[in-house]
């Protein structure tokens, strides 16, 4: 991937008197203090550091809270988290920028072309999905699904936070696909639980942030950004389209792999649902939120499908990570 670099910028660093990365109080002043650095993609420390600093703005940003007395202090401090938020998003765009600058900018070549990412995408039908399917241990599995947890933002949330002043068509459909992760008004039918029950059977408890790879936290991150930033709305479309997408081949082998490791039916339920419910989902939303809007602005596709492969190339950084970890040699 190539990496572009920021000269000399200001980040704010984390606490190096700290002895756990997991998420602080909401009230926590500890990633004030800034250093300068150049900061890439390629830089293993900017990395690092930044995204474990994101996902502490991120749990303080969406978690409800109470007013204190501290708010401007808080703000002030905010204000850094979104500026790093907002360099790392541009780095994000500017590794993606050649590739993005290959998508057709009329309605039916830009379909074709973002459809097409289900076989060319960066990641996709990545060799890692079928060793989880046909030869992961249980250990190995549960290590998978920890990454897996931590990185999952939320889709629901994802969605709710980018359909905000959205066009009527579109904003139509993004209500259908939340009500969908909602379980249509049914707590057994909403989709994050599920996701919490596999996690609960493989004897999984909260995310310890030191068990967990920066890559994964960058893919959350990554995707809270562009819902969040009214900047970023059209790449939030383009990441939330790409995931319904994609997600029904992963799905489809996460769930081999559990039914093979003799997980229950209600255990497997995230992945399996997943694996047949996208289908819908991807078909909706490419008819009903992506062509409408670039057909009545083609200056649109451009931010979709940036949005598109910056998902996909969070992803593919997950997954290449995820290899070396478990120690996997496997055949791309």
């Amino acid at each position: 991937m190539r990496t572009t670099e920021l000269t000399q910028t200001s980040i704010p660093k984390l606490n190096s008197n700290s002895k756990s990365n997991s998420v602080p109080n909401s009230d926590s002043n500890s990633d004030l203090n800034d250093f300068p650095v150049v900061g890439s993609l390629g830089n293993e420390s900017y990395f690092v550091s930044a995204h474990k600093i994101l996902t502490r703005f991120n749990h303080r940003r969406l978690n409800p809270a109470l007013p204190t007395e501290s708010w401007r202090s808080d703000l002030r401090r905010d204000l850094e988290a979104q500026i790093l938020e907002g360099e790392m998003v541009e780095l994000e765009r500017s590794a993606i920028a050649e590739l993005a600058s290959e998508a057709p900018t009329e309605a039916e070549g830009f379909m074709k072309w973002f459809v097409g990412l289900e076989k060319t995408g960066p990641g996709q039908h990545d060799p890692l999905f079928d060793y989880l399917a046909e030869k992961a241990t249980k250990e190995e599995m549960r290590w998978f699904i920890q990454q897996e947890v931590a990185g999952e933002a939320g889709f629901e949330d994802l969605t709710a936070l980018t359909q905000v002043k959205i066009p009527t068509r579109p904003k139509l459909e993004m209500a259908h696909n939340y009500w969908d992760e909602m379980g249509r008004g049914a707590e057994k039918g909403m989709h994050g639980p599920m996701l919490g029950m596999v996690a609960h059977e493989l004897g999984l408890s909260e995310p310890d942030y030191d068990s967990v790879v920066p890559e994964a936290l960058a893919l959350a991150n990554v995707l809270t950004a562009l819902a969040s930033n009214r900047r970023y709305a059209y790449h939030s479309i383009g990441a939330l389209g790409v995931i319904e997408l994609t997600a029904p081949g992963r799905a489809t082998k996460v769930h081999q792999g559990l039914k093979r490791l003799g997980l229950t039916n209600e255990g497997q339920r995230y992945y399996s649902l997943h694996a047949v419910i996208d289908l819908r989902h991807s078909s909706d939303w490419n008819k009903e939120v992506l062509e409408p809007l670039i057909s009545e602005n083609p200056a649109l596709c451009r931010p979709i499908a940036e949005g598109a492969l910056m998902r996909l190339s969070a992803g593919a950084r997950c997954f290449d990570r995820y290899r070396q970890q478990l120690g996997l040699r496997l055949t791309m």
